[in-house]
């Protein structure tokens, strides 16, 4: 197989698009976050005044990082305990017309972790195992406010950097509350009507059964998926409504639904670099750090496309839209931490699934999930020039801020966390019973399927390797718990560094001064982000999808 003209094409449009819209975005972010006057304020701005009046937020209050990160786990705990009730109650609650029954304590757990930390890991089937209302009010809200405590956080370590001398910042209900009315509730109207007229499903029905051709009784699904499919793809949380997510034609019916939630995963985690630029008063900065992410993620395109067109095989594909949108698509979700899928990652190219894996395991930092993305890159961004100062025997400092050993503890910690929980995690499944139960396959492609899931854990991802079993007590605790590690073991440390950064004098440039807004930092910082992936990961990417590539073309 090789790439057609067309092909060619959807990738330069996508692509395209994504760097068109990252300023446009951003700009209109900056308005939001900043209290400025925008296109959109007259609608929603009687909103978000009324959310702050019912529920008593002072919106000039400002927070130190103590009590900034007080007031977020403290939400994110509440929302955990409501989820994780609501689906073990969902049997005796209304809007539940196929009558399932309460979900086990262990899958109720793991749900709840998952979407509280944006991480939409999926241990069931939707259409099997959800009310409505637990989609709706359960799963449908913490899609939207898991993303806007991303959105906080990126807000608040921005502010680390601008502000000085001084504790404040920001108010974490103030910026959630904006992130969610004026940011995610009015693109997810528009794409959710967009996606409704393509034909996914947007009802309260119960479901339709059917007689096929041999005559045998099929169940076809409805449900309000078209709402949920919008802030799925939009706040980088990616948990489908349906068990095979967007490879279903009710979730993802034609070439345009295809192409509007493929742009959707990324875009506004590409305009956070723009916002975090205008919040800093340096456009070049922002540039720089979305220069890297793009390309980045264009080199591991370019690797998932030869791989895949090398061997030349459709198992796992979407047949209906062709192999080149669903190695698109698997980039994307993979560096957007969104974990939407279109086709099958275990079906893919041993590279390209390792491919898939790589992204994740780098931090997902390559755009990422909407604001968790960006703070994440931040401390990558932290390290390089903390590095370049050991180089040159200067003391390193970033946007005018001295990066002293308090900060760069916490950014190691940051950085670190994920990937002990990513490698702890699959050791000790590869060694125990409860953790092989669950393999769908041996050798190389076992290994790849349980390190696959701790990563997307980990990662805060959510996208499924496939084959492995799962809904097990050992699997849902286990990736449970890496998923809070993922979430919460970077956000703490971020919050930290954020206060740590905002009570210290900006330092104007001097002679010395190491620029952080060249093409030569963007390729230092590139360098250090795949070198900590390689170093941390190679050896166990070595057992599993390298090894099974090699399999495959050595005769």
């Amino acid at each position: 197989m090789a790439l057609t003209s067309v092909d060619l094409l959807q990738i330069f449009a996508v692509l395209g698009i994504v760097t068109v819209m990252t300023p446009l975005l951003g700009s209109y972010m900056f308005k939001v976050f900043a209290g400025q006057k925008n296109w959109l304020i007259r609608l929603f701005r009687p909103v978000e005044r009324i959310t702050y009046a019912c529920s008593g937020v002072q919106e000039n209050h400002e927070m130190d990082w103590k009590e900034y990160t007080k007031s977020l786990l403290i939400f994110n705990l509440i929302g955990f305990v409501f989820l994780m009730a609501l689906q073990m109650l969902q049997a005796g609650l209304p809007l539940n017309p196929e009558k399932f029954g309460n979900v086990s304590w262990h899958l109720a757990f793991n749900t709840a972790v998952s979407f509280v930390t944006n991480t939409n890991w999926q241990a069931y089937s939707g259409e099997n195992t959800m009310s409505y209302l637990t989609q709706m009010l359960g799963l449908g809200v913490q899609n939207f406010v898991s993303a806007a405590t991303g959105f906080a956080v990126m807000l608040a370590f921005a502010r680390g950097f601008s502000r000085k001398q001084t504790t404040a910042l920001g108010n974490f209900w103030v910026d959630l509350t904006r992130s969610t009315v004026h940011v995610l509730l009015p693109f997810s109207i528009v794409l959710a009507v967009v996606l409704v007229g393509q034909g996914v499903v947007q009802n309260f029905s119960s479901y339709s059964h059917a007689k096929t051709v041999e005559g045998v009784e099929q169940v076809i699904p409805q449900g309000p998926a078209a709402s949920q499919i919008a802030i799925k793809q939009l706040g980088s949380n990616g948990g489908g409504f349906f068990g095979v997510n967007s490879a279903h034609p009710f979730e993802n019916p034609t070439p345009l639904a295809n192409f509007l939630e493929m742009v959707s995963l990324i875009l506004l985690a590409a305009g956070c670099t723009y916002l975090f630029g205008l919040m800093v008063g340096s456009r070049r900065q922002g540039m720089v750090l979305f220069g890297t992410m793009m390309a980045l993620m264009v080199v591991m395109l370019s690797l998932s496309l030869w791989s895949e067109y090398s061997l030349g095989t459709m198992e796992g594909k979407e047949t209906r839209l062709g192999v080149v949108n669903t190695v698109i698509w698997s980039v994307f979700t993979t560096s957007a931490s969104n974990g939407s899928v279109n086709g099958m990652i275990s079906s893919m190219s041993p590279i390209s699934g390792g491919i898939a894996m790589l992204n994740m395991m780098l931090g997902e930092v390559i755009f990422g999930g909407v604001g968790a993305g960006m703070y994440g890159m931040l401390l990558f961004v932290i390290l390089t020039v903390f590095l370049c100062g050991l180089m040159v025997g200067r003391t390193p400092e970033y946007l005018g801020k001295k990066i002293e050993a308090r900060e760069i503890t916490w950014v190691i910690i940051g950085i670190l966390a994920p990937c002990a929980a990513i490698l702890i995690g699959s050791a000790l499944s590869v060694a125990l019973p409860a953790g092989l139960a669950g393999l769908g396959h041996q050798g190389p492609h076992g290994l790849s399927e349980i390190l696959y899931a701790f990563t997307s854990g980990a990662g805060n991802n959510g996208s499924a390797f496939g084959s492995l079993t799962v809904n097990t007590p050992y699997y849902n605790v286990m990736i449970g718990l890496a998923m809070l590690i993922g979430r919460f073991f970077i956000i703490i440390p971020v919050m930290v560094v954020a206060g740590s950064f905002v009570q210290k004098k900006i330092s104007p440039p001097s002679v010395g001064t190491f620029q952080t807004d060249s093409v030569l930092f963007a390729g230092l910082l590139a360098a250090v982000i795949i070198i900590v992936g390689a170093l941390t990961f190679f050896p166990a990417l070595s057992l599993g999808p390298i090894l099974e590539h090699l399999m495959l073309v050595v005769k």
